[in-house]
């Protein structure tokens, strides 16, 4: 099993959230919030078919970024738009990616 040494865990808990980061968090939780309205479905409803509570989904619409990852792909899949999300981090959907496509990636990158 892995553990985190206390002062890894101690770093992470202090370091502050990036101002982008925090403004992201917001939007996003404003637009999964928007979409449930579209929806027409109640916050409880959103919730139970995440299996997250209802606390969770509030700080989440509300751009906590301490929510986790999988209550947050819970909700996108309760919404509808999981996959919406997936497409838009695929690489290989960029200029970008789809240039360097027959390259193959690196298993690590190292600095």
């Amino acid at each position: 099993m892995y553990k985190t040494s206390a002062l890894y865990d101690e770093d992470m808990a202090t370091r502050p959230t990036p101002r982008r980061t925090s403004t992201a968090a917001r939007t996003i939780g404003s637009q999964l919030q928007s979409w449930r309205k579209l929806l027409d479905l109640p916050a409880q409803v959103v919730a139970e078919r995440a299996g997250i509570s209802r606390s969770t989904l509030s700080r989440l619409e509300n751009g906590d970024v301490h929510v986790g990852m999988d209550s947050f792909l819970n909700v996108a899949n309760a919404l509808g738009v999981l996959d919406a999300i997936v497409t838009s981090t695929d690489p290989y959907t960029t200029d970008f990616g789809r240039a360097r496509a027959d390259q193959q990636l690196p298993q690590r990158v190292r600095r």
